[in-house]
C-alpha cells in the first residue's frame, strides 16, 4: 500500500488518529467496497428502494437532490448515513439561485455576487449556504466555479461563475473556499483545466481550452494556484481538453491533444499534481455527460478515470453496471493496484479531514432551526437587492410609473429550467399588477400596438445550467412567427429588456434602448427588480461581464 503520510500535508492535515483511521478503514474494506468507494452517485426523489440500492453499492458518497419536503429528507438522510459502514460524503452544487435548498434561504448565484463585488457580501452568502448545508448533512460542495467567462456565447459558464475579470473571480472564489471549509464543507474548484473560452457546453461535447501555455498560466493557472495555496480540498477534473499543454510534452500528439481532462494522465498527474502541486482529491465531472461519452466506449473510459488520475467517479447512468465495470478493471489490472490504493487513501483522507470519522452524524431534526432563519433570509434578501444592474437606458425610460406606463405588454418565454419539461412562470407580472399596472402577456392574436400599450417588456429567465447548446434572443419564438420576429417596437413606444439570467442579449438586440441584467431567476431577485423599476431602490451600475458583447453600437 502507498505510504499514507502524504495525508499529513496540505490540504488534508491529518493527525495521527486520522492516519490510523484511514489505514484501518482501508484495510477492512472488501473488494466490492473498495470498488464502491470510487463512486459518488445521484440520489433523488422518493424511490422506496433507494436506501437498499445505496447499501448494495457502498458508495463513497451521494449527491442528494433535495425535495422541498424537509421531514422526508430528514428521515432519508438519517437512514442513509446510519446504514453506511464508511461515513458518507454528501455533496451538492452550492451555486445559489435555483440551486438553493428548496426549504432553505434563497441566495444569489455567483454572477450576481460578482455584480455586487463586495467580498463581505459573498462571505455572508457563503456562510448561510454552508450552515444550511451542514444542517441537512451536506459536507462537500462542487463549488466555487473558477471558470473565466471569456466567450460570451458560452451557454454553461455565465451565471455559474464570477464573471470575466481575473481579480474579481479570485476575490470571491477564495472567500467562498475559506468560509465553506471553516464550516466543515469541503470546497471544490472547477472546471479543471479551465472553462470559458469555448462557446459550447461539455454536457453536450468535449470542450477545449484553446489558450497557449503562457496565457493559461497567467489566467486559469494563476487561479488554480491561488486556490491550491488557499487549501482547497478538491478539484473537479472536467471533460475539457487543453491541447497546448499536451503538445509541450508530445508535439505530435494528434487526437490525444484533445483528450478530456477527466481521463488525461497528463492534465491530472503531470500538470495539476506535478506542476501545480495539488495534493488533494480529484473528482471527475459527471460521467453521463456527452463530453465524456463522446470520447470513447464507457467500458474503456470508466477505468481510465481512475487510472489516469481522478480519485472519484461522479455519477452513473447505471450504477450497478458501472460498479461491475470497475471491479473487472481492478481484477484485470486496467486499474493498477497502486493507483487504486492512492485513490482510496485520498477518498478516506477527505472524510477524515472533514472529521467524519470522529462522531456520529447529528439527526437532521435537531438541525432544523439552522435552516431558513429569519435573519439569514433578511440578510440574503438585502444582498440580492444590490445586484440588479442597469446596463443602458438611452431614452430615459426609468423609473416606471403606473400613471405613465399603466398598460404593460410582456413578451416572455418564462423561466427555463432543464429539470422541468415546461418553463416556470415569472412572478414579476403579478408584482406589477399589485403596483397598479395593467399587465397583458403577449400571445397569438395580440399585437404590440402603441395605441393599446404604454410599455413593452421583454422578460427572460435562462440561467446557465446545462444542456442548453445555445442561449440567445430567439425573436421568432418570442414573437410567435417569422414576420413578427422582424418587428421592432421601440421607435413607437417605450421598450425594455430584463434578463434574470444570461447577461448577453444585447448581442441579438444591440439597439434595445433599455436593458437590465438581474442574473438569477429566484423570487427575491424579481422582487428586487420591481423595487428598482419603480425607483424605490437604486440600480447597480457595475457589470461583472461585458454586457455589450464587444459591440460599440450596443452602447448607444
Amino acid at each position: 500500500m502507498p505510504d499514507p503520510e502524504f495525508l499529513r500535508a496540505a490540504p488534508f492535515h491529518l493527525d495521527d488518529a486520522g492516519i490510523v483511521w484511514v489505514e484501518q478503514t482501508l484495510a477492512g474494506l472488501s473488494e466490492e467496497e473498495r470498488a464502491g468507494q470510487l463512486f459518488v452517485h445521484i440520489s433523488m426523489g422518493r424511490d422506496e428502494g433507494e436506501l437498499e440500492r445505496l447499501a448494495r453499492l457502498h458508495p463513497a458518497g451521494i449527491t442528494r437532490f433535495f425535495t422541498p419536503d424537509f421531514d422526508y429528507e430528514a428521515g432519508f438522510m438519517d437512514a442513509a448515513r446510519a446504514q453506511a459502514r464508511v461515513p458518507l460524503l454528501v455533496s451538492a452544487d452550492l451555486e445559489g439561485s435555483r440551486m438553493s435548498l428548496g426549504f432553505g434561504t434563497e441566495v444569489p448565484n455567483p454572477l450576481a455576487l460578482a455584480a455586487i463585488d463586495d467580498v463581505q457580501a459573498s462571505r455572508s452568502i457563503a456562510r448561510i449556504m454552508a450552515e444550511e448545508a451542514r444542517a441537512v448533512g451536506i459536507n462537500w460542495s462542487f463549488t466555487p466555479v473558477l471558470d473565466i467567462n471569456a466567450a460570451f456565447r458560452s451557454p454553461i459558464v455565465a451565471t455559474r461563475g464570477f464573471g470575466s475579470d481575473m481579480g474579481r473571480i479570485a476575490r470571491h472564489a477564495l472567500s467562498q473556499i475559506e468560509v465553506f471549509q471553516a464550516h466543515g464543507i469541503a470546497a471544490t474548484v472547477k472546471h479543471w483545466p479551465g472553462e470559458g473560452h469555448d462557446d459550447r457546453d461539455q454536457h453536450l461535447v468535449t470542450t477545449i481550452n484553446p489558450l497557449s501555455l503562457e496565457d493559461w498560466e497567467a489566467s486559469h493557472g494563476a487561479l488554480y494556484r491561488a486556490a491550491i495555496g488557499a487549501g482547497v480540498l478538491s478539484v473537479m477534473s472536467a471533460h475539457i481538453a487543453f491541447p497546448a499543454f499536451v503538445r509541450t510534452l508530445d508535439p505530435g500528439a494528434g487526437l490525444e491533444a484533445f483528450r478530456p481532462a477527466s481521463v488525461s494522465r497528463l492534465l491530472n498527474e503531470d500538470l495539476l499534481r506535478g506542476r501545480l502541486g495539488f495534493n488533494g482529491l480529484i473528482v471527475s465531472d459527471a460521467t453521463p455527460m456527452a463530453g465524456f461519452g463522446a470520447w470513447g466506449p464507457r467500458a474503456e473510459m470508466l477505468p481510465q478515470v481512475i487510472e489516469n488520475g481522478c480519485d472519484l467517479i461522479l455519477f452513473s447512468p447505471d450504477p450497478e453496471a458501472d460498479l461491475a465495470l470497475i471491479r473487472a478493471a481492478i481484477a484485470d489490472g486496467r486499474i493498477s493496484a497502486a493507483r487504486l490504493e492512492t485513490a482510496l487513501l485520498r477518498v478516506l483522507g477527505l472524510k477524515a479531514a472533514l472529521g467524519l470519522h470522529r462522531a456520529a452524524p447529528v439527526p437532521m431534526a435537531e438541525s432544523r432551526a439552522q435552516i431558513g432563519k429569519a435573519a439569514d433570509r433578511a440578510e440574503a434578501r438585502a444582498i440580492t437587492a444590490r445586484a440588479p444592474t442597469l446596463v443602458k437606458d438611452v431614452k430615459g425610460l426609468l423609473p416606471l410609473s403606473p400613471v405613465k406606463h399603466r398598460r404593460v405588454l410582456i413578451a416572455s418565454g418564462g423561466i427555463v429550467q432543464p429539470f422541468f419539461a415546461e418553463p416556470l412562470p415569472f412572478s414579476l407580472p403579478e408584482r406589477l399588477r399589485a403596483e397598479g399596472f395593467e399587465v397583458t402577456m403577449l400571445a397569438p392574436g395580440i399585437t404590440p400596438d402603441p395605441a393599446e400599450f404604454d410599455l413593452m417588456l421583454y422578460l427572460f429567465g435562462e440561467e446557465t445550467l446545462l444542456t442548453r447548446g445555445r442561449i440567445f434572443l430567439d425573436w421568432a419564438k418570442i414573437a410567435g412567427n417569422f414576420n413578427a420576429a422582424m418587428e421592432r417596437y421601440w421607435h413607437e413606444m417605450p421598450v425594455a429588456l430584463i434578463s434574470f439570467g444570461y447577461p448577453y442579449y444585447l448581442y441579438d438586440a444591440p439597439r434595445m434602448p433599455c436593458v437590465i441584467n438581474a442574473y438569477a431567476t429566484m423570487e427575491t431577485m424579481q422582487e428586487a427588480v420591481v423595487e428598482c423599476l419603480l425607483g424605490r431602490a437604486p440600480w447597480n451600475s457595475v457589470s461583472p461581464v461585458d454586457a455589450f458583447c464587444g459591440l460599440e453600437d450596443a452602447r448607444y
